[in-house]
């Protein structure tokens, strides 16, 4: 059973779990979750305030890990029992109602992991969480104003394209190391953002950046962004990436390319208060006269290429270049979108 058929068998459970009367505070609706794997059944269930479990059968012996506790999951041993049968399982809760999109997600990947290891299905729940809880573990500094300026700026593009279709984050390569902050096959987007009130001035890393892809086209977007208040106008950063998961159809793998940018859904709540108004907005053609320094010029003019980490800043404060009009940006994200297909 794939990914799919598993969201829709959990999701179809869950409803019509929460469909049914409730029941004591202290008992639950239960519903197995037939061929979900290739083991012993599974199951999900909702409890008397209306959370969702995932409750997956372990030996009446066996103890469950313990130290996750809230806010948002809890695992524990729990038994039920009826007049014919008796099985203990591994509980695992969901208390947040708000994050049950995420939840369900997580279950998806335990079955999945379950199926792989039908004799020891425990195991698979034990290593899925800890997959998780290293993506959603806070990891060094958090985010300086710059990073932030910069990360808001790749998720207003990243937004556009998913609006337009649910898996474009496919397209975000800049977290993943690569060259462009969007790629596809021949076109390719880098965006850059700054919080300075003059001039426009972006910062090149490296000598390739400016480099567009074989046979392809390079665009690059520059936005001016204004810090405001909590209570100014302008759009929260973590609304933005709430939008971005909203938009998506792959919670799990476009929180990895948040990760490799630096952001931790873990860590919301210490960029609560980080908003930008986006006060200005050009996006250009990199051609043959957009001003830069590629390895590719220099090799055009003779020159041995052996100089690394490079890193120098144009100036795109005049009326040369050129930015381009509002429907060559639109066609911009449409061909990109044509690639993410």
């Amino acid at each position: 059973m794939n990914d799919d058929a598993l969201r829709a068998l959990v999701e179809e459970c869950w409803t019509a779990l929460e469909a049914e009367q409730t029941t004591g505070e202290r008992r639950l609706r239960v519903a197995q979750l037939p061929g979900a794997t290739d083991g012993e059944p599974l199951s999900v269930a909702v409890d008397h305030d209306g959370h969702r479990h995932l409750l997956v059968p372990i030996h009446s012996h066996r103890k469950v890990r313990p130290g996750l506790d809230g806010p948002v999951l809890r695992l524990n041993r729990r038994v039920l029992e009826d007049e014919q049968t008796y099985q203990a399982y591994a509980d695992l809760a969901c208390l947040r109602d708000d994050l049950r999109d995420l939840f369900t997600e997580l279950c998806v990947d335990v079955l999945g992991a379950a199926g792989e290891l039908p004799d020891n299905q425990v195991k698979a729940l034990y290593r899925v969480l800890d997959r998780w809880r290293a993506l959603f573990k806070s990891q060094g500094a958090p985010l300086g104003p710059d990073q932030l300026a910069g990360l808001f700026g790749e998720l207003v593009v990243l937004n556009r394209l998913l609006s337009e279709d649910p898996s474009a984050h496919r397209l975000w390569r800049g977290p993943e190391g690569h060259r462009h902050d969007f790629s596809g096959g021949v076109n390719a987007v880098e965006v850059k953002s700054t919080t300075e009130g003059e001039g426009r001035r972006p910062r090149i890393h490296g000598l390739d950046q400016l480099d567009a892809p074989e046979g392809g086209t390079l665009c690059l977007a520059w936005l001016r962004l204004h810090p405001t208040t909590a209570a100014g106008s302008g759009t929260a950063f973590v609304n933005m990436v709430e939008q971005a998961l909203h938009l998506c159809d792959d919670e799990g793998a476009l929180l990895e390319l948040l990760a490799g940018a630096g952001f931790h859904l873990s860590d919301s709540e210490r960029y609560q208060d980080v908003r930008f108004a986006i006060r200005e907005e050009r996006w250009y053609r990199v051609d043959a006269d957009f001003p830069g320094l590629t390895r590719l010029m220099l090799r055009a003019a003779g020159l041995s290429v052996s100089a690394l980490d490079v890193e120098y800043t144009i100036d795109l404060s005049g009326k040369t270049p050129a930015s381009l009009p509002p429907d060559d940006m639109s066609r911009v994200i449409e061909n990109l979108i044509r690639e993410s297909v």
